[in-house]
């Protein structure tokens, strides 16, 4: 890395133009590809440590300074000619890895009279540090090339006061029938325990309101590369029911805390290490750990699994559930000496965020274990009681749920002979008495409510026997 002299403080509040929130802040920030795009500028503080936990606590001189150029379609380039990859995360961050070092880092934003200003052509204090998470710095950072008076601020609705705890679920038997009534292809019912819940903890167990997709990639097109391997792969697939066996962790609940992105990230690992080690390993894992102690998410407000079944993982290891059990609140974090599991490597499916397509999801998911994936929960979706789920564009004016981004774990892919449907099967978390034993079945092939767009994989390594 060059060598810079620049004080990082003063730096910080000229880029920026905006204090930077806490990290464990919820992050409602709208930023996308294009932003990306372009050469930044990025600013290194903290002298190289152990692995940090947060860069937000304080700033001092930067020590260096390293010019990145982000290229289409997912090229990187430092100023010494070295190339490597990176990725949006969703449309809240970035990933860059190059020259043997990994950067991520959120976009920063600013609340002015109940809108969210998204400042994309920027980068709060994040994280550096080499591939072998040895070394540790925090950066922030600039794009410098389109400069920033050309740069795009987006601004999006403040999401924050949608709903509020004194609004409460109400039995709508009209929406129910309606449902049943206007498709064949999928059950709807009501479940007796929702009646009377805060409509914010529904949302919460649906993704959050923070968590809401204002805009999903679009599936790339399949290459002809891409059909020749999906051709080869069986008709049906089930990692519940692979010769008999089962290499899948069982359902579990997440109760009113938006925690679905640590369940659903946790269960591939599970199910990954039974694959790996042929049902020897069968570890639970802890999300507990992952709502308490994450830098990377924002407890019971939401996240992502590409920070958490991949970089967290990576970075820091999770441990099982025994040794973290699950509160389903925001509770403080608590450092624990046991083992933990870690992952080796992770990727969105495609090998970068917005390069995902049907057939590379099979294909991963054959070849190695169930993938969590981000999808669009509607307010019908709630009413799932069995069948091949397509949305039915109807919406509950009695009990409106937003679209919200939920993130759950598809295991399998077949053929509804009665429908007509292929689809796919997908664990929720939402316990064994919703849907079909907890899970349930969705179009496939049509990017039905976006769960084709935003799919993660991640490979996690085994305790040692």
């Amino acid at each position: 890395m060059a060598a810079g002299t620049t004080n990082a403080l003063c730096v910080l509040v000229m880029l920026l133009g905006v204090a930077a929130p806490p990290t464990a802040a919820d992050i409602p920030v709208n930023c996308m590809y294009s932003d990306l795009l372009g050469s930044w500028r990025f600013f290194v503080f903290g002298a190289p440590g152990a692995r940090f936990s947060t860069c937000s606590d304080g700033l001092g001189p930067d020590t260096t300074q390293e010019v990145i150029k982000l290229q289409k379609l997912n090229t990187a380039i430092d100023e010494h000619g070295n190339k490597g990859t990176f990725t949006l995360i969703y449309n809240q961050g970035f990933e860059v890895e190059v020259a043997g070092y990994k950067w991520f880092a959120f976009f920063p934003f600013s609340k002015i009279n109940g809108t969210v200003i998204s400042y994309c052509d920027k980068a709060r204090p994040g994280w550096v540090h080499n591939i072998f998470a040895q070394q540790w710095s925090c950066f922030y950072g600039q794009r410098i090339d389109p400069p920033a008076e050309t740069s795009t601020r987006l601004v999006v609705a403040d999401l924050s006061s949608k709903t509020t705890p004194r609004q409460f679920f109400k039995y709508n038997p009209d929406f129910v029938d309606a449902i049943n009534q206007l498709q064949v292809f999928w059950k709807a019912r009501m479940y007796p325990e929702y009646v009377g819940k805060p409509m914010e903890m529904l949302e919460k167990r649906a993704g959050g309101s923070r968590s809401r997709l204002f805009k999903s990639p679009v599936p790339v097109q399949v290459s002809e590369d891409v059909k020749r391997l999906a051709d080869t792969l069986p008709d049906t697939w089930d990692w519940r029911d692979v010769n008999g066996v089962n290499f899948v962790s069982p359902v579990r609940d997440q109760g009113r805390c938006g925690s679905c992105y640590a369940f659903a990230s946790t269960a591939m690992l599970e199910s990954r290490i039974r694959i790996i080690t042929n049902n020897t390993q069968q570890p639970i894992l802890s999300p507990q750990q992952i709502v308490s102690c994450s830098h990377y998410s924002q407890g019971c407000e939401g996240g992502f699994p590409y920070l958490i079944a991949g970089k967290y993982a990576q970075d820091f290891g999770i441990l099982e559930e025994a040794n973290y059990p699950y509160k389903g609140v925001d509770a403080p974090c608590e450092v624990q000496p046991h083992a933990r599991y870690f992952s080796s490597n992770y990727q969105y499916i495609g090998g970068f965020y917005g390069a995902c397509n049907e057939p590379l999801m099979r294909f991963e998911l054959v070849n190695h274990g169930p993938v969590a994936v981000s999808f669009q929960v509607y307010d019908d979706f709630r009413y799932y009681s069995g069948g091949v789920y397509i949305h039915t564009g109807l919406h509950d004016s009695f009990n409106p749920f937003e679209t919200t981004n939920h993130v759950v774990l598809v295991v399998g892919y077949g053929h509804d002979a009665s429908s007509g449907l292929d689809f796919w099967t997908v664990k929720n978390s939402w316990g064994e008495e919703w849907g079909e034993d907890g899970y349930f079945r969705i179009r496939r092939g049509n990017d039905e409510c976006a769960i084709e767009s935003i799919a993660v994989a991640a490979t996690p390594i085994p305790q040692l026997s």
